[in-house]
């Protein structure tokens, strides 16, 4: 499990930047320690745990790119065709050795190992053959269509760097390289839980005043996004002594905890009071719009974090701040999704000193270009505004307006995990 220290949340100013946040994270908390050998077939999504050097080279010999003829270069006509006779045919995976002298050529298919002596192949489209000779046509360059042994790859050149996500191409090099398992980072151990007294487990019917609890199934949908193994220790009414003891005994079993409500400084906003009887906490007041209160805290070495109860709110802290602490305590060298520019197709206000992300769909007009258009609702409660939209406009601290037809920054959903 992870151990932090106390202070690890502590911050000195008043509203904080996403960046003081992510710096904060980067520079005080510590990556969990144990690591696993898996499989390739396991591997794909998990965290490598050492970088991968290269042990042999790829490809490791010199090979053809296509079907066709193997020559030597210098025996080529430049002023027009050049007829060599045939003397050999080598595929892919022949491993007799083949040797063409000068003035000769040898059928070739691709992947096949080049025959002593030639450096350049022409593909079976562009030559024709006749009576064990092929003939070949002017113009191709020296070493055309041939793969040089290493090319892709060195032996004892880095291959994966450790804290890399793995993907289906990682473990597809590590295949080719003769691996058959990779250490990695033992997956994050995460509980989650929501608060409320208003809130209602999915399935049950509504009183009055009631809403079902979303956010939990949210927050562990984003975290198993994210590699992590999720825990779900439940809802939990507005109750000081059920809550921490719940609190206290996900810390002895989880490297992360994350609940949802009740983190802000009103008086009922239960969760606050009881993780600071339990853990250390520090409330974060993120200069951001939706979801500027949470509460970060250490309950017994291990990190807690208290998202807003707003749904929006719980989405966006995620993706700024929850993922970036998931990616440092599982090791993961990651950083946020970049953003790409897109015409406004909407005219807004905001305020100053502080960032706000704006849900808006992306639209190809008739020119070709690509407008982002504002979904009509912005509470931080409407959830369709998520499930409407395809991402983010990121307006920064200083924006005041955007115009219809300025360049703003957009954000996917699908890039931010």
């Amino acid at each position: 499990m992870a151990q932090l220290s106390d202070d690890c949340f502590a911050f000195g100013g008043e509203l904080m930047p996403i960046e003081a946040g992510l710096a904060l994270i980067g520079e005080r908390v510590v990556p969990v320690t144990d690591i696993e050998t898996v499989s390739l077939i396991d591997a794909d999504g998990r965290i490598l745990a050492e970088d991968v050097i290269a042990p042999l080279a790829l490809p490791g010999y010199d090979n053809s790119a296509v079907d066709g003829w193997a020559v030597r270069h210098a025996d080529l006509n430049p002023g027009g065709e050049t007829i060599l006779p045939v003397v050999t045919r080598i595929a892919a995976g022949d491993r007799s050795p083949h040797a063409v002298g000068k003035g000769e050529s040898a059928r070739i298919f691709t992947g096949a190992m080049m025959p002593d002596g030639t450096d350049t192949v022409f593909m079976q489209e562009d030559v024709r053959e006749e009576d064990g000779r092929v003939i070949l046509p002017a113009g191709l360059k020296k070493g055309a269509n041939r793969r040089l042994a290493g090319e892709d790859i060195a032996t004892g050149a880095p291959a994966l760097a450790s804290g890399l996500r793995l993907q289906p191409q990682h473990v597809s090099l590590a295949s080719a390289l003769g691996l058959t398992g990779l250490k990695v980072r033992r997956r994050l151990k995460v509980a989650v839980l929501s608060t409320g007294d208003e809130l209602v487990e999915p399935g049950r019917p509504l009183q009055p005043g009631m809403l079902h609890d979303s956010n939990r199934v949210m927050m562990a949908a984003l975290l198993r996004r994210a590699g992590c193994e999720v825990t779900d220790i439940g809802m939990y009414r507005d109750e000081p002594d059920a809550l921490g003891k719940a609190i206290l005994a996900a810390a002895k079993g989880h490297d992360l905890i994350i609940s949802s409500g009740g983190v802000s400084t009103g008086e009922e906003d239960y969760t606050r009071r009881v993780v600071e009887t339990v853990g250390t906490l520090v409330h974060w007041r993120l200069a951001i719009k939706p979801g500027r209160p949470v509460a970060m805290a250490v309950v017994d070495g291990v990190p807690f974090v208290g998202l807003p109860g707003n749904p929006v709110a719980v989405f966006v802290t995620f993706v700024n701040i929850v993922r970036a602490l998931v990616a440092r305590l599982s090791g993961e060298s990651w950083t946020p999704s970049t953003a790409v520019p897109v015409k406004s197709g909407f005219a807004y206000k905001k305020k100053t000193g502080r960032r706000e992300f704006v849900r808006v769909s992306l639209v190809r007009e008739a020119d070709g270009s690509i407008v982002a258009h504002k979904h009509p609702r912005e509470g931080a409660g409407v959830i369709t505004s998520l499930t409407e939209t395809t991402g983010f406009v990121e307006l920064p601290e200083p924006v005041t307006a955007v115009a219809e037809g300025d360049l703003i920054a957009y954000r996917s959903y699908e890039n931010m995990f």
